[in-house]
């Protein structure tokens, strides 16, 4: 994860984990995505044609306890949405 990301991350209000960062992209309050590539392919497929039908940018992270850590949390994170 670049340290842009991270930073992105920290300062920035957040939801973290797929139905809530999906609820997020369909109510239009979410400025972009990160998915963790070592998540279930299936969950991190719905949630990019989630954002893409949204037009909401997806970034990707190699680690979902990294993106957890990163947020904040004690578990690990397969998404996060970044709020407007």
């Amino acid at each position: 994860m670049t340290d842009e990301l991270v930073s992105l991350i920290k300062s920035s209000d957040k939801v973290v984990g797929t139905k809530q960062v999906i609820k997020a992209i369909m109510d239009g309050t979410l400025r972009c995505v990160i998915v963790s590539d070592d998540a279930d392919g299936y969950m991190v497929d719905k949630v990019e044609k989630a954002a893409k039908s949204a037009n909401v940018k997806v970034y990707h992270t190699a680690s979902m306890v990294e993106l957890g850590k990163v947020c904040g949390i004690e578990v690990a994170a397969l998404t996060a949405g970044i709020k407007k």
